[in-house]
């Protein structure tokens, strides 16, 4: 929440606010539109690298989807391909996620309505940081085995 503070992206925050209402069951797709920028917060003036740093960073605390969304809603292409059976049906679940981040994150451009305060979303990040948590995501942001989550900073 800190940093998100810090960077205060209007932008992000009316991404996150359409995701919320065209896609209210996805929870994972609206962090992952809040959380876009994160990345040039991290390390500014590394615009090439912006969207992987983010993803990067989300991974440990908020799981492997937001990550994965958060570093495909760049405007580079996704590489590779079906391995595994079912795959092909994943593989299309997200990148019609993909689209939807990146349509949103258009229309976020243009003025719209409110998007609310940061602070709306802290309960939703706590909520999927737990359900990471839960399914296995154990590892802290620093590498080390973290317990249950009390603080999301």
């Amino acid at each position: 929440m800190e940093l998100l503070h810090a960077g205060r992206d209007d932008h992000a925050l009316r991404t996150a606010a359409l995701l919320r209402r065209s896609h209210p069951a996805d929870k994972e797709l609206q962090l992952a539109g809040l959380l876009q920028d994160i990345g040039r917060m991290l390390r500014p003036g590394d615009g090439a690298r912006h969207a992987v740093l983010a993803a990067e960073a989300v991974r440990p605390l908020l799981g492997e989807r937001v990550a994965r969304l958060v570093r495909l809603q760049a405007p580079a292409p996704a590489a590779g391909g079906a391995d595994r059976p079912g795959e092909d049906a994943e593989a299309e679940a997200e990148a019609e996620a993909v689209a939807t981040l990146r349509q949103a994150r258009e229309a976020a451009g243009a003025s719209g309505p409110d998007a609310g305060v940061l602070e709306d979303w802290r309960p939703l990040l706590e909520l999927v940081a737990a359900g990471s948590c839960r399914a296995g995501n154990a590892i802290g942001p620093l590498g080390s085995p973290r317990g249950p989550i009390t603080d999301v900073r």
